[in-house]
């Protein structure tokens, strides 16, 4: 594997994936997108993993978007632009689609494709300091169909539309107003709160947050629950897990969950 995409084992349950290109703020080029997302094409297949933490490498950076000075050959004409788009959405679509819960980890700027990958994510935390946006309407350019679909996920219509013709950067504040974050910590605490986040989601029953995680895009995707996903429900019970917690419940003891 090479070096745009660095993967850190945090211990036997959760993985952290960092776009490591700290040079350029870890800026976006067709390479990372495509290796961002075989990465989790992967990662997604471990049935042992618990969780998974997105960050940016060197602590200044999530991510500015993708690299400007890629356009002139990459993304110059539609031909071109539609050839990236299925590395770049079939990217987010990995994300958006792992079962296993993820973790978008963001200090400092968090803006463009960056915050279309953490918009993938189920969690973002961020730091004081972090800025948000979609400034792509000073460029010409739209944001596609299959990108603004991660954005309206996690707020709504109108803070979608506001963000895109405005254009404005948010700080973190007014990101967690417009729901784009889930926490907001002092700079120095956003990496000891994402592994505090990523110890208390591994500490649970991992089938039923990945259950959890099923339900909830079923639901979001057509907009009403079926009989045949509501009966999925009820396979917890038959779970040696579930056999674990009820009895460390009636015990008082913190259960220690096999994934059975």
């Amino acid at each position: 594997m090479s070096s745009l995409i660095k993967l850190k084992d945090i211990n036997n349950f959760c993985v952290q994936v960092s776009l490591n290109r700290p040079e350029k703020l870890n800026a976006l080029t067709k390479p990372m997108w495509k290796e961002l997302g075989s990465v989790f094409q992967k990662l997604s297949k471990n049935k042992n993993l618990r969780c998974i933490i997105i960050r940016g490498e060197g602590g200044k950076s999530f991510s500015p978007g993708n690299d400007i000075g890629e356009f002139e050959k990459q993304r110059s004409t539609s031909k071109l632009a539609k050839a990236y788009g299925k590395f770049l959405h079939g990217t987010l679509r990995s994300i958006q689609d792992c079962p296993i819960p993820t973790i978008a980890l963001i200090e400092g700027i968090c803006v463009g494709g960056g915050l279309e990958i953490a918009a993938c994510c189920d969690i973002r935390i961020c730091g004081k300091n972090s800025r948000f946006g979609v400034p792509i309407k000073r460029l010409g350019l739209t944001m596609a169909a299959n990108e603004l679909q991660a954005l309206l996920k996690i707020t709504n219509y109108s803070i979608a539309m506001e963000i895109l013709l405005e254009g404005k950067i948010y700080n973190a504040d007014e990101a967690y107003e417009k729901l784009l974050v889930n926490k907001v910590v002092d700079d120095n605490e956003v990496e000891n709160e994402t592994l505090k986040t990523a110890e208390l989601i591994c500490e649970g029953a991992p089938k039923v947050a990945r259950w959890h995680k099923l339900f909830a895009k079923e639901i979001i995707k057509t907009g009403k629950v079926s009989e045949k996903l509501n009966n999925v429900g009820y396979k917890c019970y038959d779970t040696e897990d579930f056999k674990i917690g009820y009895k460390s419940f009636l015990n008082k003891i913190k259960p220690k969950f096999k994934n059975k």
